[in-house]
């Protein structure tokens, strides 16, 4: 089991996996847009293939939980959608986080194309997901997502600093709807798409389930 890293040790280890993610990113970006020789390619693959058995010298299991991690806030380095570590993460940056609801920025690159020169719509739905859950959880409960509904209605272009907001609109019980949008940040009031989503925090012995055989214990998505 990896051990949880706290205070100073655990910054200097975040400030770290967030180099290397960000050095990443930019070959993440390099990647989907090079159109060099193949034999440089073929040079920069074996490269890359040394570059990973390094990192494999010590690392964890697909439950393990990283060591700058904190899974009692939800806190998680490696997210695919907001993690200063994870290579595809653009990342999503939180502004603010509240009762009234979040709101957060983002700017999407090659690597999260769809259609030529758009944000393939699977990740403006991530992006949706992910600062309505947010909400849900700054507004006191916790849950995973159990629907969601997006409704795109324009184009979201890469390379445009993007807006998301998202807030509650109903608890009952374990139950949690949130809504929220997408828009340029220097047009915010033209909605690109929106989204409403249904939250459930899980009971204690659903969630034991749920996440058995992760290393450390997870509250942030579990009834409150």
């Amino acid at each position: 089991m990896v051990e949880l890293l706290t205070g100073e040790a655990r910054d200097v280890r975040r400030a770290a996996v967030a180099d290397l993610g960000d050095a990443l990113r930019d070959l993440v970006d390099a990647c989907v847009r090079t159109e060099v020789p193949d034999g440089e390619l073929a040079d920069v693959a074996a490269t890359a293939r040394e570059l990973a058995t390094r990192l494999r010298a010590s690392g964890r299991g697909l439950t393990g939980v990283a060591s700058c991690d904190d899974p009692a806030a939800g806190e998680r380095w490696y997210s695919p959608v907001y993690g200063p570590g994870s290579p595809v993460a653009p990342p999503l940056a939180v502004d603010s986080a509240g009762p009234d609801g979040v709101t957060a920025h983002v700017t999407l690159g090659k690597a999260h194309e769809g259609p030529p020169g758009l944000v393939h719509g699977g990740t403006t739905a991530t992006l949706l997901d992910h600062v309505l859950a947010r909400a849900v959880r700054v507004a006191g409960s916790g849950g995973l997502t159990a629907t969601l509904t997006v409704t795109y209605r324009r184009p979201v272009r890469l390379g445009v600093p993007l807006l998301l907001t998202a807030h509650v609109i109903g608890t009952e019980g374990r139950r949690t709807t949130a809504r929220g949008t997408v828009a340029a940040a220097d047009e915010p009031g033209t909605v690109l798409a929106e989204a409403e989503g249904l939250f459930v925090a899980l009971r204690p012995e659903t969630a034991a389930a749920t996440f058995a055989g992760v290393d450390h214990a997870v509250q942030a998505w579990t009834a409150r």
